[in-house]
């Protein structure tokens, strides 16, 4: 029986985003950007939003969607001044290379299934369109780096940023604000980052995490129990069933066979990185 669409490129995105994002906990990656006088508070920010040049504080706000606006305007647009874009896109870089290299070990960098994994990666982004995804459309500018574990972290990247930017539009889509966002997602469980972790870093106020959930509540979709009700959980099938609908052109262009061949290939450094305990921590710069 085959897997639909949607199913793969959720089942797949599901696979690839601990070889993504483990670049936002790495103390490596956060050594590399403290190295070129970029502080830890800054540069989850400022490592993400380079690809899309030195932009304002407002485009941050805009494409990151679920931060509190003060919390960016700390450290952008003021970072630019300290290091470019270029600058702190190579320590990114740099920061994932050493990263991958000490978890997973020279043995499996090296190995056919990861120069596999990377050319199937690679080929899923190749029918990616930039139109209306901006922070897709950015890292889309950059270089693709030589080695193939560092293929395969830049082609997670790109789809994870193409599938972010579709998420962004299905919640407001939604009617879902930034911070209805946050708590619906909490509420609904089953997240690679730990619900206490996302309220910490987002930077959002108790009173203004409190009116989120007044909010939610008021319109029948939480309870007092900070439990979804049928009608919060159909709000938010609802977004993750748009976001993958909006995802699916890479996984399609694979098809099923090379969807699920990656994903097997993938799998054993995902679980290699999970396993590691770093994102069972906050990151030092978001705390």
């Amino acid at each position: 029986m085959s897997t639909s669409p949607s199913l793969l490129a959720h089942k797949t995105w599901r696979t690839l985003e601990p070889y993504h994002s483990m670049i936002y906990f790495s103390p490596v990656a956060t050594a590399a950007y403290e190295a070129i006088g970029v502080p830890a508070r800054v540069a989850y920010f400022a490592s993400r939003a380079a690809a899309m040049g030195a932009v304002s504080a407002e485009v941050v706000v805009a494409t990151f969607f679920n931060f509190r606006p003060s919390l960016v305007h700390a450290g952008i647009p003021a970072v630019w001044d300290v290091a470019s874009p270029e600058a702190i896109l190579s320590a990114r870089l740099d920061g994932a290379d050493r990263q991958l290299r000490e978890i997973l070990g020279e043995a499996t960098i090296s190995s056919p299934e990861m120069v596999e994994a990377a050319e199937l990666a690679r080929s899923a982004t190749e029918v990616c369109r930039p139109e209306g995804r901006p922070l897709f459309a950015g890292h889309l500018s950059l270089a693709w780096p030589a080695e193939p574990h560092l293929v395969l972290w830049h082609a997670a990247t790109l789809l994870r940023e193409y599938r972010g930017d579709g998420h962004i539009a299905a919640l407001l889509a939604e009617g879902f604000d930034a911070v209805e966002a946050l708590v619906s997602h909490g509420a609904a469980g089953d997240n690679l980052v730990p619900m206490p972790i996302l309220k910490l870093t987002r930077g959002w106020t108790d009173e203004e995490w409190d009116a989120g959930r007044e909010r939610l509540i008021s319109r029948g979709w939480l309870t007092r129990n900070d439990e979804l009700t049928d009608l919060g959980q159909a709000a938010r099938q609802r977004v993750e069933d748009l976001t993958d609908a909006r995802s699916v052109a890479p996984y399609a262009h694979l098809g099923e066979q090379g969807s699920d061949r990656l994903r097997s290939l993938v799998r054993p450094f995902s679980k290699a990185l999970v396993g590691s305990g770093m994102f069972a921590a906050v990151p030092d710069g978001l705390a």
